[in-house]
């Protein structure tokens, strides 16, 4: 079993240089072949699947087929899309995207379940195991700006389909090496199945304080403006003449790396509170850089708010991952997990990406892109929208009542 932790590595890294070729590059492709009003979709079909993925692992997966084996089915599939995609435009585009995007989500809890249930220390082993998800999407960033786009000649390489194409090769590989991963048999197998226990809200009865709630609503509200990162960076990058887009935006993901690391140390300093609060604020200045930096392209800035990604992701979501945990009992932790997916990657994401794809349109009209004044005044919507948020929470936020509350619950019990 020893040789069972670069094997799952390995997994992880193809599952995240999959998701990191396309994501990072779809907006700029569609940009350059005449689909530049519709660059929000693929954010929105992702959300979409985020909210299905759910209910699909949780009725079929884990009750019916080997882990290893709806892995690799939905990644063979998945890569057969992604491949036929550039050929098509406009609506079959997107509706294509869905359709990949449906089969994709599901494998991020699957890639998850199949590692835990074959190492013994969850704690120690598996951000070992998990951070070559990190790295794939860094060098998929890297490999298609410094290798495809010489390739091609010095085109860029996000302005084709060969991202796409890169993608879904990567993805067929995976599906084919999938079948090879050790035995993973469904985790559910036989046990009562419910709609309220997939979608979470029996564990929502067990967690629902005060507190908690303004957890999860702040948590919603947030991956609103979050959304405009993800879908418009690379567009504003392409009109600030960044060179290699796709390496610049693997900037964010070299921090999360880095604080990842930091994390138990800030832990100690600053409690689950305040570092939700810091993922909160980083946004706010995140934008804020990207404003500021829009008029004259000022790139240290722009490069400054990319890097701002390790304190973003790591500071909120994987502190909410663990305050949720800490909150959660064995017997609804996954339902929990769950839930938090859904509500941020789901309908949070979701809200976003249709909400910064009609502010957009406005700013854009009739012309093909914006210029960077428009941008400068793009960027300071989402940067008041999650000053506002990150103010609620803090001053609704008390998890110090909910210890208190918890400990006197176990006492009595």
């Amino acid at each position: 079993m020893r040789s069972i932790g670069p094997r799952l590595g390995a997994m992880m890294f193809l599952e995240f240089f999959i998701w990191g070729a396309w994501y990072t590059t779809i907006a700029v492709y569609m940009n350059n072949h005449g689909m530049g009003t519709l660059t929000f979709w693929p954010y929105t079909v992702n959300p979409i699947a985020a909210i299905a993925a759910p209910f699909f692992v949780g009725l079929v997966a884990d009750r019916y087929f080997a882990t290893q084996k709806a892995l690799g089915t939905l990644h063979l599939i998945g890569g057969l899309v992604l491949l036929a995609t550039p050929s098509t435009s406009g609506t079959p585009f997107i509706l294509l995207l869905l359709l990949y995007n449906l089969c994709y989500m599901p494998t991020l809890g699957l890639t998850s379940s199949l590692a835990f249930h074959h190492i013994e220390d969850q704690e120690r082993q598996f951000p070992r195991i998990r951070v070559w998800g990190t790295i794939g999407w860094i060098i998929a960033g890297l490999f298609i700006s410094f290798v495809l786009t010489p390739m091609l000649g010095g085109v860029k390489a996000e302005t084709t389909a060969w991202p796409l194409y890169l993608a879904g090769g990567t993805s067929i590989l995976l599906g084919l090496y999938a079948f090879s991963l050790p035995h993973t048999p469904p985790s559910a197998a036989g046990q009562p199945v419910s709609f309220r226990s997939v979608a979470g809200l029996d564990a929502m009865e067990q967690l629902g304080s005060r507190s908690f709630w303004v957890f999860i609503i702040s948590a919603l509200l947030i991956c609103i403006p979050l959304a405009a990162y993800y879908n418009y960076t690379q567009l504003f990058l392409e009109a600030a003449r960044v060179k290699n887009i796709a390496a610049t935006q693997t900037l964010g993901q070299m921090s999360e790396m880095l604080f990842m690391l930091a994390m138990p140390l800030m832990f100690r300093r600053l409690g689950v509170k305040w570092m939700l609060v810091v993922g909160m604020a980083a946004w706010v200045v995140r934008y804020a850089l990207f404003a500021s930096a829009a008029p004259n392209a000022v790139f240290w800035m722009i490069a400054l708010g990319i890097l701002l990604h390790g304190v973003c992701y790591d500071f909120f979501f994987v502190t909410g991952q663990i305050y949720v945990d800490k909150k959660s009992t064995p017997a609804i932790r996954g339902q929990a997990q769950g839930f938090f997916v859904l509500v941020t990657y789901g309908v949070g994401m979701l809200i976003g990406a249709q909400i910064a794809g009609n502010v957009y349109n406005r700013f854009l009209g009739s012309a093909a892109g914006l210029t960077l004044p428009q941008w400068n005044r793009f960027w300071w919507i989402p940067a008041a929208f999650a000053a506002a948020v990150t103010l609620f929470f803090a001053l609704a936020f008390n998890d110090r009542v909910d210890e208190r509350s918890d400990q006197a619950a176990k006492r009595a019990a």
